[in-house]
């Protein structure tokens, strides 16, 4: 039992924080692989120099001690060993400068045709999604709230702090801009799984895009300390088919526009 839920956690996604996680959660975007791939290459070059001082470190310690060399070398220079501790070290920050570079460029690039727009505005402790392009004749776009469910309202499986009533549906393998904006202070829009963590700012519109490339579930949290309730503003991004997305759409969001 205990080797078929150790293979189970290895192999199911992991889009959403467990106890004891060491790691990022499984990217769904290419922009957290990429950060995850960065991190990983920036991680060999720490075990490298890691080694390398350790090693140096365990030499001194082991052949410049007392009973070993009694009389010490009085060595006040040495051009070899300074020349090479100065430009390995700047040699080593551009090999991380360069892809930490494109990554960087690469997260703020803005998709020019994005499949949907969606705004998520934060309030004081709940968030509003506006799907604009689902615009009505007079011109009142599909709006819905999505609160935190209270912790005595989950049910079997739910995540505590991270549920919420009413999820964004988006569908999978598309290009989607995200404008995140605040109506009183400042607020953060942030799902590790996809990379983007956005603060939302009262009276200025910021923009992100993501590209979902598989279905699921992705749970996130606000990142700026936004009042008491700070710890109650999940966000839930559910990736969908895009066959299933106009149903999925039209049968959870459009009735909720009705009630509102």
């Amino acid at each position: 039992m205990i080797v078929l839920e150790w293979l189970f956690l290895t192999i199911a996604p992991c889009d959403a924080a467990e106890p004891w996680q060491l790691g990022s959660q499984d990217a769904a975007t290419p922009m957290m692989q990429g950060i995850i791939d960065l991190h990983h290459d920036i991680f060999f070059f720490l075990i490298l120099i890691l080694v390398f001082v350790s090693r140096i470190l365990v030499r001194a310690l082991w052949h410049f001690q007392k009973e070993k060399n009694p009389i010490p070398q009085r060595i006040v220079h040495g051009t070899t060993i300074e020349i090479l501790r100065t430009i390995f070290p700047s040699i080593i920050p551009m090999f991380i400068a360069i892809p930490s570079f494109a990554l960087l460029y690469s997260m703020d690039e803005v998709v020019v045709n994005p499949a949907i727009t969606i705004k998520a505005i934060g309030h004081q402790w709940y968030r509003t999604y506006e799907y604009s392009d689902y615009n009505s004749s007079d011109e009142q776009s599909l709006t819905f709230d999505s609160y935190t469910i209270p912790e005595d309202d989950l049910e079997l499986g739910q995540l505590r702090l991270l549920e919420v009533d009413n999820r964004v549906v988006v569908p999978a393998k598309s290009h989607l801009r995200i404008i995140v904006t605040s109506a009183d202070v400042l607020h953060s829009w942030a799902v590790p799984s996809s990379g983007v963590k956005c603060d939302a700012v009262p009276g200025r519109l910021n923009q992100t895009s993501i590209s979902v490339q598989r279905e699921g579930v992705y749970y996130g949290q606000c990142s700026e300390i936004c009042g008491t309730n700070h710890a109650f503003m999940p966000i839930v991004v559910e990736a969908v088919p895009r066959k299933d997305y106009g149903s999925r759409v039209s049968n959870q969001l459009i009735p909720q526009t009705g009630e509102a």
